[in-house]
């Protein structure tokens, strides 16, 4: 499950297609994981959200990888750079983001390509919750966000 730990849960991924045991996960449940270099883009172009928080992406990708620079095609230090043919290595997938939060235009572009690789099982797009949503329990999204996670667990993973 890649609640806060997306990025590596997805690294984890690549390096299962690199090595062709994908199949020793029956599913890969990932929550707003970090995917590529999109926060290196211009900032005009991202929401709010994105604009907010992406200097602190850049940080952690510098502060993840031990030469960026040499590093910035590696589908290990952007997951959203594998190749088509990795991607159809992936295990099944859900992936989940929430409408206003910073990862939505990877998680989104990820998704697609993972839709069209056949490993997509579910893109779910909570409304109206931000990032930390899933960890206020109070909040309607919160509620919204757990239930919707129980059904995947049982469609996917229990039956």
């Amino acid at each position: 499950w890649g609640q806060r730990g997306g990025y590596i849960c997805l690294g984890a991924m690549v390096l299962l297609a690199q090595q062709d045991e994908s199949h020793l996960v029956k599913l890969a449940i990932l929550s707003e994981p970090m995917v590529d270099d999109y926060s290196f883009g211009d900032p005009l172009c991202m929401t709010i959200e994105e604009r907010t928080d992406h200097l602190q992406r850049r940080k952690a990708y510098q502060l993840i990888a031990s030469d960026l620079s040499s590093q910035k095609t590696s589908p290990l230090m952007f997951p959203g750079k594998a190749s088509e043919e990795m991607l159809s290595k992936f295990p099944p997938t859900v992936l989940d983001s929430r409408e206003f939060d910073m990862f939505i235009t990877e998680t989104s572009r990820l998704a697609n390509r993972l839709r069209r690789a056949g490993r997509l099982l579910e893109f779910i797009v909570i409304p109206g919750a931000v990032h930390i949503s899933p960890t206020i329990p109070k909040l309607e999204s919160s509620k919204l966000w757990a239930e919707t996670m129980k059904k995947c667990v049982g469609e996917y993973l229990l039956r």
